[in-house]
């Protein structure tokens, strides 16, 4: 299914460079554009997910960067029965993570340094095995060509802005604002279609199956919106075609962060995790935080 979306969603970005081509060029346009289309189809399929961990100055661990985190993913993965993927941090006081890449063998996952500081370790492990859940159900595949796609969409309302049509300038002007107009509010609407809210419950209800308490991840939940709402992320913010792959959506500052909101409720979400802890018969109670958990 995720190869089925995927395979859609690229032939309806390389429709509407075409159109958007042909809009600012003529037959000229329409056919750079369908090349330019081509190459972002390979690129995005084969390199998007190092693409998006560059946007946001991702490191990977290894055994002198935060090794525990690097062991404690690899052992969930065991537990799920899946690949090892590749684990990253972000400097960023902002507690979020993400997970990427195009299938299970090809996987990373992303926590922040603000994650690590602020959350008990087993709060860091739900949110760990909830991205690892993304990762088995492929919907890291759709998700991180879409935020490719998206930031392209972006480039093209920005190119717009300074096309100017030859003997035709006013008529190309026009045409610019009109761009400008419609194709960042469209980025953002392709991100809304192309992605399901109902996604974040299903590697909800994956990501406590595999670190084995639901609770653990509602706390988690709680914690992150809180602190998401109050401390900014520049570099979500520079990147808002980025923000459907975070936990929890990490944009507040400007207005237009309402347009690229894809996440389902978070009280919703910790409800959902509630029902699902007293159905296998855990305690409501949240997890006490652990003193300075990563040593």
């Amino acid at each position: 299914m995720g190869y089925t979306k995927t395979a859609m969603l690229m032939a309806a970005m390389t429709a509407l460079f075409m159109g958007v081509g042909y809009l600012l060029g003529g037959g000229a346009g329409l056919l750079l554009a369908f090349a330019v289309a081509a190459g972002m189809n390979a690129y995005a399929y084969w390199n998007s997910d190092k693409a998006v961990l560059r946007m946001h100055n991702a490191q990977e661990c290894n055994s002198q960067v935060h090794p525990d985190l690097q062991r404690m993913v690899h052992q969930l993965a065991d537990d799920a029965g899946m690949p090892h993927p590749r684990v990253y941090v972000i400097d960023q006081d902002q507690p979020n993570a993400f997970a990427t890449g195009r299938n299970p063998e090809n996987a990373a996952v992303a926590a922040t340094t603000g994650l690590l500081r602020r959350m008990s370790r087993e709060e860091v492990a739900a949110v760990m095995a909830h991205e690892l859940a993304h990762i088995r159900n492929y919907d890291t595949l759709i998700m991180t060509v879409t935020a490719t796609f998206a930031g392209a969409i972006s480039m093209l309302a920005n190119f717009a802005m300074f096309f100017r049509g030859g003997r035709n300038q006013g008529a190309g002007g026009a045409i610019a604002a009109i761009a400008v107009m419609i194709l960042a509010p469209l980025a953002a609407a392709v991100v809304q279609m192309a992605i399901s809210r109902s996604r974040e419950y299903e590697a909800d209800r994956v990501g406590a199956e595999i670190c084995g308490n639901p609770l653990w991840l509602a706390s988690a939940l709680e914690k992150i919106q809180g602190f998401a709402s109050r401390i900014d992320y520049d570099k979500a913010e520079e990147n808002p075609q980025t923000a459907h792959m975070f936990i929890i959506n990490p944009l507040h500052v400007h207005k237009r962060d309402k347009l690229f909101s894809t996440h389902p409720n978070t009280e919703n979400r910790i409800a959902a995790l509630t029902r699902l802890a007293q159905e296998n018969g855990i305690r409501p109670a949240m997890p006490a935080r652990a003193q300075n958990p990563w040593g």
